[in-house]
């Protein structure tokens, strides 16, 4: 995708996302914006455009993983606005958010979808609301800018991805005014002159009025030291013979300053001029290089607008060197993290900041920042040195010092620590270190081993090359290698460069990188649980700091995988025990096959309430399906008891409805406050013919032999445990040779910020698509779709029939 930056042309997709995030920005009043995209890698949104903020300063949130905790994800994952107006509600919602920025701002989210499928996030940053929540009117503009995004998407004809940095927009300026510049000649000896409207609006005139035809009559309205400063200037331009160009500043009659410039050209007497009304744009004031302190003015996105005199002697660099370039690549020694931070601040907030920073080993400069709309204006004047501050790895420049000593910068441990104190499975905890440590430390590798009978086993990577670790899976112990050392000496291993770790351990394997590493290891209460590697793509130092961080960092991560161990061996005797609650083999009877499956849920160990079961009785064949409340011991038990009461009565030959009714009563008085959903059917495998009865459940799905599927409308009671005197009305249908019945609980099309109704047709979809396949591959196909969705809240049951065609 072609980039605008580099001075080539954006291409159409960049040009629509930026005009709609400076829309955004303009209509609800903030200062930045951006918006993300999804990705090629499923699950990952990238930001495409950032407007109005330096986009190195947010490079730590230019990914966002769709599962994780920040509004950019909940609001792409439940595909629906999210709005914080300060920080005491972006806290309470979004603890991770303000552990990364903890400063007061006020954030819009509203959701992208081209169709019906979210695509991105559009998002606005502005000055905290205090204790006032986002407005209804900023909510429908911000809303409504973000449909009209997803239409343009669409109408692109392209796939809405993003592949990349951040293509990093200017925002137009909130205080611009509009430019007011005349021309005039003058003949000098005649006092003749001929003025421009401008020039006559400039310096005072009705432009209605008859134009001045002399100097006199256009500086009428001037004060009288003025208009002779003006001929004096006037004067020694035309005499000079090199065209020499004079400027002076005067007062207009609005009282504004007012710069005049009057050049001569060798023709004698003869002048032009050229009127400035300062009041379109700034001028810099004479003033400020008066002020002792040193005064530097920068916009949005870091590039210096503005340098005082005082300020060129504190920084050792002129005004042509300093203005119009990026701060952080002029000034280096301000890319500290922690003075970072510092500009995030005053980027992010509408409260000066306050710091100090060091500029050489020797000079210690006391800083000062005043934000605002259109950019931030930075006092500086020299300091003694302090007894305690932040500061970088190494000294500014050296080869191997921390170019990006995150240590200074705390929230970045925190964002982990919160995130790990949330990750259940081994594989949530991997992805968290892999989201969130790598950016805290600017790493491009990281692989995490686990301890397992006396050997190292590969849990996960990213970044090395395919294939590398493989060598060193399963390892045992007593093997000197850097990975196992960490773990049986319980001791970090940091190295500045490959050349350390190759004299360090010679003859070890190394892939291309020539970076640093760090080797973790991963104790937890004094049980060695594995070890993690951090890889850097270049050499780099690690101060005291960085490493006490680290190796504490490390400790979380082994107690939230020891964590994530238990929870697995937990999860599996939990599945096992609702596996052996499940019937093990479906009965076979001519004209009908059946099939079942059954899916756990990802988010909880316990055992849930969804059951299946299809039982031969005199009467036909019952198929039957329901789903319990809840999850645990509790709701397992309840489903047990339902389903062997529901199979009692079966058996017995009571009415479809006569069942139901009875297992409604046998729930309340089992379990007061229980609740369950269930649908029952009683099928003649010979001739079709089927009577069905529904207490809440999900409507089942019918494929006609044509292909042709279609919900069906079974008119049921109300859930079962909730009136003993509930009535559950029959329907009687048929099923034809060829045709499919699909029962399912409600697991199956419920997903998080959908409506339900669209997983039902994704789910008739799925069915009708799959006519020609046989049975078992039906069900399996359903079930595969559902096993993408990696963070299921709930169980999946499903139970379908297919009457076959006689034999000819």
């Amino acid at each position: 995708m072609t980039r605008s930056d580099g001075g080539r042309t954006p291409d159409e997709l960049s040009l629509v996302l930026a005009q709609a995030v400076v829309n955004a920005v303009d209509a609800v009043g903030g200062y930045g914006g951006g918006v993300y995209l999804r990705s090629r890698t499923p699950g990952l949104l990238l930001m495409a455009v950032l407007a109005g903020l330096p986009g190195p300063l947010l490079r730590p949130w230019w990914q966002m993983h769709v599962n994780r905790p920040f509004p950019v994800a909940e609001a792409y994952r439940s595909n629906s606005p999210v709005y914080l107006g300060d920080a005491e509600d972006a806290m309470r919602r979004f603890p991770q958010l303000m552990a990364g920025l903890p400063f007061p701002f006020g954030s819009l989210y509203a959701p992208v979808t081209v169709g019906t499928a979210p695509v991105g996030v559009l998002v606005v940053l502005r000055y905290a609301t205090r204790g006032v929540p986002v407005g209804g009117a900023d909510r429908g503009r911000m809303e409504a800018l973000a449909r009209k995004l997803g239409r343009d998407l669409a109408a692109l004809g392209a796939p809405a991805e993003w592949d990349g940095a951040p293509m990093v927009v200017r925002l137009p300026a909130a205080t611009a005014r509009p430019l007011r510049v005349g021309h005039f000649d003058w003949d000098i000896d005649g006092g003749t002159v001929t003025a421009d409207d401008a020039t006559r609006l400039i310096l005072g005139h009705d432009p209605a009025e008859p134009p001045a035809r002399t100097m006199e009559a256009l500086t009428a309205r001037l004060l009288p030291e003025d208009v002779h400063g003006l001929w004096t200037l006037g004067s020694t331009a035309a005499r000079s013979a090199e065209g020499r160009v004079s400027r002076m500043s005067l007062w207009s009659p609005g009282g504004r300053p007012v710069l005049v410039e009057i050049s001569g050209h060798g023709a004698p007497d003869r002048l032009t001029g050229v009127v400035l009304d300062p009041e379109a744009g700034p001028v810099v004031p004479d003033a400020a290089d008066r002020v002792p302190h040193g005064i530097l003015c920068h916009d949005r996105l870091g590039r210096i607008t503005y340098v005082n005199g005082p300020a060129e002697e504190i920084l050792g660099h002129t005004r042509a060197e300093l203005i119009g370039r990026d701060m952080w690549a002029v000034l280096p020694w301000l890319a500290n993290p922690a003075y970072e931070d510092h500009h995030r601040a005053a980027f992010f907030s509408d409260d000066p900041v306050y710091f100090l920073a060091r500029r050489t080993p020797a000079h210690w400069l006391s800083v000062a920042l005043y934000p605002g709309r259109d950019g931030v204006t930075v006092t500086l004047s020299p300091s003694g040195r302090p007894g305690r501050t932040p500061e970088p790895a190494a000294a500014p420049g050296t080869e191997l010092g921390s170019s990006a000593d995150s240590a200074a910068v705390l929230y970045r441990p925190v964002a982990l620590a919160i995130a790990l104190t949330e990750a259940v499975t081994a594989r949530q905890v991997s992805a968290v270190v892999t989201e969130e440590l790598l950016p805290a430390f600017g790493g491009r590798q990281l692989a995490i081993y686990l301890q397992n009978e006396g050997r190292l086993h590969l849990a996960s990577e990213t970044g090395f090359p395919k294939g590398f670790l493989d060598r060193f899976d399963g390892v045992g112990l007593d093997i000197r290698i850097p990975g196992v050392e960490t773990l049986t000496s319980g001791r970090p291993l940091f190295f500045e460069s490959m050349d350390q770790l190759a004299d360090a351990y010679p003859g070890i394997p190394l892939d291309a990188s020539v970076g640093a590493r760090a080797f973790l290891p991963l104790i937890a209460s004094g049980r060695p649980v594995g070890s993690c590697i951090l890889g850097f793509d270049r050499p780099r130092g690690f101060s005291p700091e960085e490493r006490t961080v680290l190796t504490a960092l490390a400790g979380l991560i082994a107690q939230a995988l020891e964590r994530a161990r238990r929870y697995d061996t937990e999860a599996a005797l939990a599945r096992g025990l609702q596996e052996a609650l499940l019937p093990h083999r479906l009965p076979v009877v001519d004209h009908v096959d059946t099939v079942g499956r059954y899916l756990s849920g990802t988010q909880d160990v316990e055992v849930g309430g969804d059951w299946y079961d299809v039982v031969e009785t005199a009467a036909g064949l019952v198929l039957v399906i329901g789903d319990v409340q809840g999850h645990g011991v509790a709701a397992a038990a309840t489903m047990g008891q339902l389903r062997s009461a529901v199979r009692a009565f079966a058996l017995i030959g009571h009415e479809p409805q006569e069942i139901m009714g009875a297992t409604n009563r046998l729930l309340i008085g089992l379990d007061p406050g229980q609740f369950a959903s269930c649908c029952f059917v009683l099928l003649d495998p010979a001739t079709g013919a089927f009577r069905a009865v529904r207490a809440g459940h999900p409507q089942p799905l019918l494929r006609h032999p044509d292909g042709r599927t279609e919900v069906l409308d079974l008119p049921g009671g109300v859930v079962l445990g909730v009136d003993p005197d509930a009535s559950y009305p029959v329907t009687e249908l048929r099923l034809a040779p060829g045709a499919v019945l699909a029962l399912f609980t409600d697991g199956l099309v419920e997903k998080a910020g959908a409506d339900i109704d669209e997983g039902i047709e994704r789910l008739r979809s799925t069915l009708a698509a799959a006519c020609r396949l046989p049975l078992a591959e039906t069900a399996d196909r359903i079930i595969g779709q559902a096993r993408q969705d990696e963070d299921r809240p709930d169980d999946i049951a499903l139970l379908m029939a297919a009457r076959t065609a006689p034999a000819r």
